[in-house]
């Protein structure tokens, strides 16, 4: 076919024609061929590329990526508190007197009565149709009939945020479940939690409700358990479970664990609709141990990029001062009782 007639062809099919040339061995240009596209192809590629570039700065808006800590500390939960642990000193908040449902930070006190009843980290429990989610319909990868230690149970159940792993240690404590529950209630009076419920030793059940300024005292506890800060800093666990003769891997739930770029001393995360994305993590950030409480954050990755912004504006500043957004008077900085 003639180039005129390749040129007639696409104006009827709205193709496009291009040529290709090179030079030969005696210095000649000369044409080497035609390729004819479809213009929509070309439109719609465009558009896919456009749509994944806009993605990419999307998701590196809500990592914090593009945010180096000489602005404004903004972040994206509606509920945040972010303490230093030595000095009490109050870095950031934002309505941290407002209760609103915990999610599965919530198993971080599952594991401190667990670990206060002494009980032996391998005896073995077993998941029951008791444990299975009919609340929310979550899915589990402990299939009814598991048999695990209690020691396993407590690791996923801190590290995997598995269900029915906190499930079994609640139904296996003396006294099953409604025990279990008023022990959770006694502790947390115990530790100044005055603005705390709980109901349930998962998170599932939305009537576990705190504030920020309750959960730092959580954190604060529960970071005196050596059993804790080693479950929840680990990225992944292998278990056999049954008659497998392979191990089954679980992964951290929280994606700055995995990554290894923070210093981490304990770390939780919880999601259900009703709490939003939560996260609470002790940590250390220029050369500080900080306690962060992020709460209902809307979005998979903002309370990760809540956590990457506060790092990087307290490195900024170094000589950081206190901050507050969303309430009516200025935090008073003091200790964490």
């Amino acid at each position: 076919m003639l180039p005129t007639q390749l040129l007639a062809a696409g104006s009827k099919s709205q193709k496009r024609v291009h040529a290709s040339y090179k030079t030969n061995k005696v210095g000649q240009t000369v044409k080497v061929r035609y390729r004819v596209s479809n213009k929509y192809g070309m439109q719609r590629t465009k558009l896919r590329l456009r749509n994944e570039r806009a993605l990419q700065v999307q998701r590196a808006e809500m990592l914090g990526e593009n945010y180096d800590g000489s602005g404004y500390l903004q972040l994206a939960s509606s509920k945040a508190l972010v303490i230093n642990q030595n000095t009490g000193e109050v870095v950031y908040a934002k309505n941290t007197n407002t209760p609103s449902p915990i999610a599965s930070i919530t198993k971080l006190m599952t594991a401190m009565v667990m670990l206060d009843a002494q009980m032996s980290l391998d005896d073995t429990l077993y998941v029951t149709e008791e444990d299975v989610d009919y609340l929310k319909g979550s899915s589990s990868r402990l299939p009814v009939g598991t048999a695990l230690t209690r020691g396993d149970m407590l690791q996923l159940a801190l590290m995997a945020s598995e269900n029915r792993a906190a499930s079994a240690i609640g139904r296996n404590y003396p006294g099953g479940r409604y025990a279990f529950v008023k022990a959770m209630n006694a502790k947390a009076q115990a530790i100044g939690m005055v603005n705390t419920r709980f109901a349930d030793p998962t998170g599932l059940d939305s009537s576990n409700v705190s504030t920020a300024e309750d959960l730092a005292k959580m954190v604060q506890a529960a970071y005196q358990y050596p059993e804790i800060r080693m479950a929840t800093t680990s990225p992944s666990r292998e278990v056999y479970m049954g008659s497998r003769t392979y191990p089954v891997n679980f992964n951290n739930t929280n994606g700055l664990v995995r990554a290894g770029q923070w210093d981490i001393g304990l770390s939780k995360t919880g999601y259900i609709s009703e709490a939003g994305r939560c996260l609470v993590m002790q940590a250390q950030v220029a050369g500080e141990p900080m306690i962060m409480v992020f709460l209902d954050s809307n979005g998979k990755l903002s309370r990760i990029g809540d956590a990457n912004r506060v790092r990087k504006w307290v490195e900024y500043n170094k000589e950081y001062k206190p901050t507050t957004t969303g309430q009516s008077e200025q935090v008073a900085t003091g200790g964490i009782s």
